[in-house]
């Protein structure tokens, strides 16, 4: 393997949230308002200066619990399979996950967000600042979803 082959991921720091695991963690996040505690670690807190200027922020995380996958993949959503890459099963080949989080405040090193989905102990790998005029898109196809998002449980 070639050195720019190599990846290594650091975590920045941890999630602190009450689901205990997959089956208890809401759907995306939707509608849920438990608050959950981000824990940025110490070495990293400075890079979290301003943030409480933002509503919303975007947590990378890695899904530590994911175990494999299967490229055809059935939602709660519908009963025909799709493909993996369509859909936000957290069971992937590189278990990323993203989520859009309201910002509720932030204490030190510990940021409190609204509409997580992340189970507890999940690491953290990067947090960005949510901007409507450069993340929100127009003209959106929802391919197989295309009807069935007002069906996600909230």
């Amino acid at each position: 393997m070639e050195e720019r082959d190599r990846l290594e991921l650091k975590p920045i720091g941890i999630i602190h949230s009450p689901y205990l695991d997959r089956g208890r963690a809401p759907h995306q996040g939707r509608g849920r308002e438990e608050i959950c505690h981000v824990e940025v670690f110490k070495e990293f807190e400075k890079g979290l200066n301003d943030i409480e200027g933002f509503s919303h922020i975007i947590l990378i995380c890695w899904f530590h619990k994911s175990a494999g996958y299967h490229l055809l993949v059935t939602t709660p959503w519908d009963t025909k399979p799709h493909g993996l890459f369509t859909t936000r099963s957290p069971h992937r080949p590189c278990p990323l996950g993203l989520s859009v989080v309201e910002l509720v405040a932030r204490e030190g090193n510990i940021l409190k967000v609204k509409g997580l989905d992340a189970i507890n102990g999940t690491p953290l790998l990067d947090i960005k600042p949510y901007i409507p005029s450069i993340d929100e898109k127009t003209n959106i196809k929802s391919g197989w979803f295309e009807g069935k998002l007002l069906k996600i449980k909230r």
